[in-house]
């Protein structure tokens, strides 16, 4: 791997590859940095967590300059975890290996963009994606095999209902019409008139509210955090009114 441009390099225009360049600043870190040198995968998971967090407010909710810093402090923790399994003594691999890897995989799964497959609608592309996903997890037993159970409730159980629908299994998991999620709301989960009289009874209404966002094309975890976030916006401007307590 090539070394870090100088600083002289820099200032006389050296064409840099910045990629490379973060890469390398990363090694040296992990080198020199003693708190960088005790941490292993395990206890970076908390880091990562929060730097997707912090993506996503970016993405929904932040300017172009937050985008692209929180972009590049996920890309930190990519170049982390790789550099710490680079060191690895029994299996190692480096962020080129990482690189070659997803470079191979995106490669195989659009075939109508590297091979002769067609594709001329979203949903085509989803078939020859899901194909070259087949293949390439054979080994797997079940649709629910790859789901992580770390997903934010709502969002897994998106996930989970679009699983369901791929075995067949009935309702909640198959698409509904919207006057159907209605009486779903009403005589299952009912949540119109009576609340939940139990944390079971909540459960099958959030579920029900899930089915219900499915069926429309929208992301219940998004849809949540939105409203969240209007929340939070009077919440503040509570706290500023001369009448707050």
């Amino acid at each position: 791997m090539a070394g870090m441009a100088s600083p002289e390099d820099r200032g006389r225009d050296v064409v840099t590859d910045p990629l490379r360049d973060a890469a390398d600043t990363m090694r040296a870190v992990r080198d020199r940095c003693v708190w960088t040198q005790q941490i292993d995968h395990r206890a970076l998971v908390p880091y990562l967590v929060e730097e997707s967090a912090e993506l996503i407010d970016a993405v929904e909710d932040g300017s172009r300059d937050e985008l692209r810093e929180e972009l590049g402090d996920l890309l930190w923790q990519v170049l982390f975890h790789a550099e710490i399994a680079s060191r690895d003594a029994e299996d190692p691999f480096d962020i080129d290996d990482v690189a070659r890897g997803l470079t191979e995989k995106m490669v195989r799964r659009h075939p109508h963009v590297f091979a002769d497959a067609v594709a001329t609608t979203p949903e085509e592309v989803l078939v020859h994606w899901n194909a070259a996903k087949a293949a390439e997890k054979h080994a797997r037993t079940s649709v629910l095999d790859g789901v992580s159970r770390h997903m934010p409730s709502l969002a897994l159980a998106q996930k989970l209902l679009g699983k369901a629908a791929i075995v067949g299994l009935p309702n909640p998991g198959d698409p509904v019409e919207p006057e159907l999620v209605e009486v779903r709301l009403d005589e299952d989960a009912r949540v119109r008139d009576d609340p939940p009289a139990s944390e079971a009874e909540l459960g099958d209404a959030l579920l029900a509210l899930v089915v219900a966002a499915r069926a429309s094309g929208w992301d219940a975890e998004r849809a949540l955090r939105e409203r969240l976030r209007v929340l939070e916006g009077e919440i503040r401007g509570r706290e500023q009114t001369p009448e707050a307590t």
